[in-house]
């Protein structure tokens, strides 16, 4: 069973409709125990990253998601993907679920506009459970980017500026695109996701 975390934010029905669409068991949920029990969580996310931690930490559901993620796999999508990480920068300094190294920084693309909106291709950095090999295309809509060590990084985009698109550490990944939103290729990332 995989649980769509559920805390006000987050993407969630565009998530679902995909987990669906591949014959994978999954719940929207708030509850901790259905988060406990689930063998994989998801993590959406849509605004602002202050808004979206305080809403989580609102939930009660922050610190049961730091426990879980030591024990089973965890997918941040987009916003949900910020969150992962210490700090995020956007409107005020915010603490994030500290699960990966680094920060979350507004996007310094050389003469491209801001949000980063559209398909870009992901360039293989490291390999890692949810992806072997660079070349698909996937779709991004965002203005911040994380800043973390290129060990934590599965996948680049080139956006006058190199965006991680697909971070990972231990049990914990972080899709800065929507693969619910990609087609083929973001299906595959779903998948792959399912069967950790």
């Amino acid at each position: 069973m995989t649980a769509i975390i559920d805390y006000g934010a987050g993407n969630l029905f565009s998530v679902k409709n995909a987990l669906d669409y591949l014959g994978i068991e999954n719940i929207i949920t708030k509850n901790a125990d259905d988060l406990k029990n689930a063998d994989r969580l998801i993590l959406p996310g849509v605004g602002a990253f202050p808004d979206a931690m305080r809403m989580l930490n609102n939930s009660g559901l922050t610190e049961i998601i730091k426990e879980e993620a030591k024990k089973k796999p965890l997918l941040g999508i987009c916003l949900g993907m910020q969150m992962l990480f210490e700090k995020g920068y956007e409107f005020e300094e915010t603490e994030g679920l500290g699960l990966i190294k680094g920060s979350v920084k507004l996007m310094t693309p050389k003469d491209l506009p801001i949000p980063h909106i559209g398909w870009n291709e992901l360039v293989l950095n490291n390999s890692c459970g949810l992806l072997q090999k660079g070349g698909e295309y996937v779709y991004f809509v965002h203005s911040y980017a994380a800043d973390c060590p290129s060990e934590n990084v599965s996948a680049y985009c080139d956006y006058g500026m190199k965006v991680p698109a697909l971070v990972f550490s231990g049990n914990v990944y972080g899709a800065q695109f929507h693969p619910e939103k990609s087609g083929e290729a973001g299906l595959e990332i779903l998948k792959k996701f399912a069967s950790l």
